[in-house]
């Protein structure tokens, strides 16, 4: 059984973000890159004898001693929502485990066998959504992703790893109920990203005229899963904030399930009331 949505459009996505990025400019708002927040604390008794240490208590500090003061903040920090967290003073949990997903695209010669988007029934278990066929805007067709873990939070190719990143996932406890309790799982989706037949063979089940011969391996992405303590994926919101003078100034968007992209204004919207209600703004 299939459901055919003959309406489910394509875009290209960094071009969204781009527009985003122009409106929360023109609007007065300012972009820095390359700022890695090393440090969030409330501005000293000498500060804040000021106006603006009055108006803006929060001082987030970069790793490079830049230094940035807020009224309130507002953190969706991906990769990081969790050390974020931790450095605010408020919940390292859920913590986030790094799934790489690979592709694979389609020759541009074998690319006429896709017309549309489409997605296997997804496992209720998993928040992952199998192996898909997704057309792009350049013509293009992506097939996949899998979902392996990554052993560097920025993890994009086979071979990245971090020491740190690595240390901190396979010592957390979560970790490890999750790859007990689903292992056969998780060594089917290694060898599927080893081995470029057995993910032919996966899409196979939708296009049967595909092989081997017809893909080249692709892009990578990073997903930042969120998970409990008890091994379970986090597939939900979750905000979390904390108490004290910086607890009380700070929501973190902890966890954006997918589809993030699709959503992002209804999930903008959700933010913005519940800022206002944290906030009392």
């Amino acid at each position: 059984m299939a459901l055919d949505s003959p309406y489910t459009g394509i875009v290209n996505y960094k071009q969204v973000a781009q527009s985003y990025a122009e409106d929360f400019q023109e609007a007065g708002g300012t972009i820095l890159t390359g700022f890695e927040v090393a440090n969030v604390e409330m501005a000293k008794e000498s500060s804040s004898e000021g106006e603006d240490g009055l108006k803006y208590p929060v001082i987030v500090r970069s790793s490079k001693g830049e230094e940035i003061c807020c009224r309130h903040i507002v953190t969706c920090a991906g990769l990081y929502s969790d050390r974020l967290s931790e450095i605010s003073g408020c919940s390292p949990e859920p913590r986030i485990v790094p799934f790489r997903g690979d592709y694979l695209v389609l020759k541009p010669e074998k690319c006429y066998m896709v017309k549309g988007n489409i997605y296997p029934v997804p496992n209720p278990r998993f928040p992952f959504l199998g192996f898909h066929f997704t057309p792009r805007m350049d013509g293009s067709v992506w097939l996949g992703p899998n979902a392996v873990l990554a052993f560097k939070r920025e993890g994009y190719k086979l071979f990245d790893f971090s020491t740190g990143d690595f240390l901190d996932a396979i010592t957390y406890r979560g970790l490890w109920k999750l790859v007990l309790r689903n292992l056969s799982y998780g060594l089917g989706e290694m060898y599927r990203a080893c081995f470029l037949s057995a993910q032919v063979k996966q899409l196979q089940k939708f296009i049967p005229e595909v092989t081997v011969n017809d893909v080249l391996r692709g892009p990578s992405g990073v997903r930042a899963q969120a998970l409990d303590s008890d091994g379970n994926l986090v597939d939900d919101f979750v905000f979390d904030g904390g108490s004290g003078d910086i607890g009380s100034r700070i929501l973190h968007v902890r966890n954006a399930p997918s589809p993030a992209a699709t959503s992002s204004l209804a999930i903008a919207k959700m933010i913005a009331d519940e800022v206002k209600r944290r906030f009392e703004l």
